[in-house]
């Protein structure tokens, strides 16, 4: 690439989103880390700093639990960046179906950080990047929207809603100079999948990052990582409901 970008990330100060920062700084762009923690971002800005070399790094704290750190976050990074051209979105909460069904308060935690919150804040990226003209709003999202399965119920419930939502950003404002990119991760090892037994085809997240990026750069609407989950995810989705209702994946 030949032109260094002016990127925001939320999450990155841990899996998916440490990957791709770190990848991204290496390559010289300017890098903001949102994340709720401060001494995790504080961390997390020492480490882009070395690996950088020079690329700038700064920081904002943004929880997406607390939605009244959305819009102060990412005014702060945009003015310390001197403008953005991409805000990526990797935080999310996690819960087996087992844990949601047996925990009502985590079950409302992740339907409204993975579905709700996380539109307001797009909402709030979308919004900042129009009114400097355009720029691209990479979201991860989820294989567990792509269809209703026993496994994921509530889990994949929100990422089905947030990917419609990211869909129809795409719709309406790609011609505005707007790029919506939705991704559509598998299993990847991360401390969010942390004591989970790896399915096949489980991706690292060194790996995915680059996939992600190299979506980034080309624009791509849907990023399937990694890419072998689109096969997967094409033959879930043709299953007849009879199947779907007798096999437990």
């Amino acid at each position: 690439m030949s032109t260094s970008k002016r990127i925001a990330i939320l999450g990155a100060t841990r899996g998916m989103g440490r990957s791709l920062a770190r990848q991204l700084v290496a390559r010289g762009d300017a890098v903001a880390v949102l994340g709720r923690d401060e001494a995790e971002l504080g961390r997390s800005v020492a480490d882009l700093v070395v690996r950088g070399k020079g690329a700038k790094v700064v920081s904002a704290v943004c929880d997406l639990e607390q939605p009244q750190t959305f819009a102060p976050a990412l005014e702060q990074v945009a003015k310390d960046l001197g403008g953005l051209d991409v805000v990526v979105v990797t935080a999310a909460l996690f819960g087996t179906q087992d844990q949601l069904e047996a925990d009502g308060e985590l079950a409302r935690r992740v339907l409204t950080v993975d579905f709700a919150n996380t539109i307001v804040f797009c909402e709030h990226a979308r919004k900042a990047l129009l009114l400097r003209g355009g720029g691209t709003l990479c979201v991860f999202s989820s294989v567990a929207g792509d269809r209703a399965r026993k496994p994921v119920i509530l889990y994949g419930a929100a990422k089905a809603g947030l990917s419609a939502y990211l869909d129809g950003l795409d719709l309406k404002f790609r011609t505005q100079g707007l790029v919506t990119i939705t991704v559509k991760p598998g299993f990847v090892k991360t401390g969010m999948t942390e004591g989970l037994k790896p399915p096949p085809f489980a991706g690292e997240p060194d790996a995915v990052a680059a996939q992600v990026i190299a979506g980034i750069d080309a624009g791509r609407r849907v990023v399937y990582a990694p890419s072998i989950w689109w096969a997967v995810m094409t033959v879930i989705r043709a299953l007849p409901r009879f199947v779907m209702r007798r096999v437990g994946f």
